[in-house]
């Protein structure tokens, strides 16, 4: 699972930073095209749903998607990468 933040949703409130217990967001310092300031995901590897869900088969914590006003957060499966032919020439 990967957690993602749709920037054209989001409204920049930043109640996903303060709620989240495992501090994965932190506030953005730039300004998107609409004028936006969007959190930014800073260590997203220590979220429960993004490791553990598939393993437990279901919703570990899930606060920051819960509290966001705007439903700008959301998991998406992640794909796993495409094995190809590698050819090395000397």
């Amino acid at each position: 699972m990967k957690l993602i933040i749709d920037e054209t949703r989001c409204k920049g409130c930043n109640l996903c930073t303060t709620v989240c217990p495992y501090s994965i967001f932190t506030e953005g310092k730039k300004l998107n095209e609409r004028g936006i300031v969007v959190p930014v995901l800073d260590r997203p590897q220590r979220c429960t749903n993004c490791r553990l869900r598939n393993l437990y088969n279901r919703q570990l914590c899930g606060v920051c998607q819960l509290i966001c006003p705007d439903q700008a957060i959301s998991w998406v499966e992640e794909t796993e990468g495409l094995t190809e032919k590698v050819v090395i020439e000397y």
